[in-house]
């Protein structure tokens, strides 16, 4: 459904332009591109999805990890260049962080995974200080990669844990919204009927 969504709103972005940028001014002709990438996105999420889908209907293993492994691909490459830093501004780096502290992980696979990266190459360090288990020590210098200073794994495989974990409540609070929307949908359809 998202990638419907996005296909939508980037077919809006790109024909609507011109009524866009008359009520706008010029100034927003730069939202023009954002129908070009909505368009782009979405059309990869639905491809992604469909492929998935198939995967589960077919019961294809092979597909299934096709799917998760574009995904986690895309996550790694785009950690390995676009994180900077543990006081860095932007909004890449603080949300990476964040999750890497909550979680209580390092990278999306293990803490190599800044090995040979952006940050690696411009601090020197091996690892941020948001894998550290303890943040303010001395010991907590981007090269110590012990057991007892870093986390070890990584935090795709923790959200993935937590993702099977709370499916049952998930799963248990969506049929219970439905339950409850059930009725105004079978009182909706029969004043249709009724209404001709």
């Amino acid at each position: 459904m998202s990638g419907i969504i996005l296909v939508g709103l980037g077919i809006g972005g790109k024909c609507g332009g011109a009524s866009l940028t008359s009520v706008l001014g010029l100034s927003s002709a730069y939202l023009l591109h954002v129908g070009n990438l909505c368009l782009v996105m979405g059309c990869v999420t639905v491809l992604l999805s469909c492929a998935g889908w198939y995967g589960v209907t077919k019961e294809s293993r092979g597909m299934l990890l096709f799917v998760r492994d574009v995904v986690l691909e895309h996550t790694f490459v785009t950690l390995r260049k676009n994180y900077r830093g543990y006081n860095e501004p932007d909004d890449y780096s603080t949300q990476w962080n964040l999750v890497m502290e909550k979680l209580k992980c390092c990278g999306v696979n293990n803490y190599t995974d800044f090995s040979g990266s952006s940050f690696e190459m411009t601090t020197g360090h091996t690892y941020p200080r948001g894998c550290c288990k303890s943040i303010g020590t001395v010991t907590c210098d981007g090269h110590n990669v012990s057991t007892n200073v870093i986390y070890q794994k990584g935090c795709f495989h923790k959200l993935l844990k937590i993702t099977k974990t709370q499916s049952f409540t998930l799963s248990g609070g969506s049929l219970g919204a439905a339950a409850i929307q059930l009725p105004g949908i079978l009182a909706t359809l029969l004043l249709f009927i009724k209404l001709g």
